[in-house]
């Protein structure tokens, strides 16, 4: 890569935390809600945390970086250099005053993600990889759990929007693992969710129709921290993929079994 990795994470760290410090000041605030579906939400606050990361993104990065972002029509010039954001993971929480929510901002350079920056908006903890230099909690080394068999393991996953209409809504995984697992929490927002394997206090997550926006920081976190990322079958993971399962490795195999086992 042509340019400094580190001038670009320092770009992607001040757009992160400029929006994540501007969610908080605004959090419990009333905020304008609207609707893209029937339960999938956006507020002025995503629209505006947008705004921020992608004009600091933009002057730092002018001519050959394209931009994907959740809330904006993505108009693809085939440059070298894609920055993928999310402006506001989390934003169903976000407008129930839930405290979970989080700004993910990842670099992919052909088809490789080389740097991902999540921030906890409510806690200020910020966690970054950069490529083959290792995954860090506030400048401190993430390393993922030893946990080794899902009968002891802490999981994460979530829902998709059209839970309430399509037969592929991870209820039939959820209750064949629940009966299995030590336990399985929903938080509502998958880049911490990957983050919270990569640093071990969960043992594995999983979840279907997820976008690009709501993994690539999270991905790269959590494999530069030891984790293991492939679809539910056991695929390569690609940032296209409908599926997405992250554990530690020790228990990965067992997992995907079990997730395709009938409920």
């Amino acid at each position: 890569m042509e340019r400094d990795i580190e001038s670009l994470l320092n770009t992607a760290l001040t757009a992160a935390r400029k929006a994540g410090e501007y969610q908080k000041e605004r959090f419990l605030r009333p905020t304008e809600v609207f609707f893209k579906g029937a339960i999938d939400l956006v507020t002025d606050v995503d629209r505006e945390s947008e705004t921020i990361i992608l004009d600091i993104l933009r002057e730092a990065t002018p001519d050959d970086v394209d931009i994907l972002s959740e809330e904006t029509p993505f108009n693809a010039t085939n440059a070298p250099l894609l920055w993928i954001v999310d402006p506001l993971d989390g934003t169903t929480n976000y407008a129930h005053g839930y405290p979970c929510f989080s700004v993910s901002i990842a670099l992919q350079e052909g088809r490789d993600l080389t740097l991902g920056v999540v921030y906890n908006s409510v806690t200020g903890d910020c966690y970054t990889a950069v490529k083959g230099k290792g995954a860090f909690k506030n400048g401190r080394p993430l390393k993922v759990s030893n946990t080794a068999r899902v009968e002891h393991a802490l999981l994460c996953t979530g829902f998709p929007y059209d839970v309430g209409t399509s037969r592929r809504n991870n209820i039939r995984e959820f209750s064949t693992v629940i009966r299995r697992a030590q336990g399985i929490r929903r938080d509502g927002s998958a880049a911490l969710d990957l983050c919270r394997v990569a640093e071990g206090a969960f043992d594995g997550f999983w979840e279907l129709k997820l976008k690009p926006w709501d993994v690539a920081a999270g991905v790269l976190i959590a494999r530069e921290a030891g984790g293991t990322v492939t679809t539910l079958e056991g695929a390569p993971f690609d940032l296209f993929a409908d599926t997405i399962l992250c554990t530690n490795g020790l228990i990965h195999e067992a997992l995907q079994i079990l997730l395709h086992e009938p409920a």
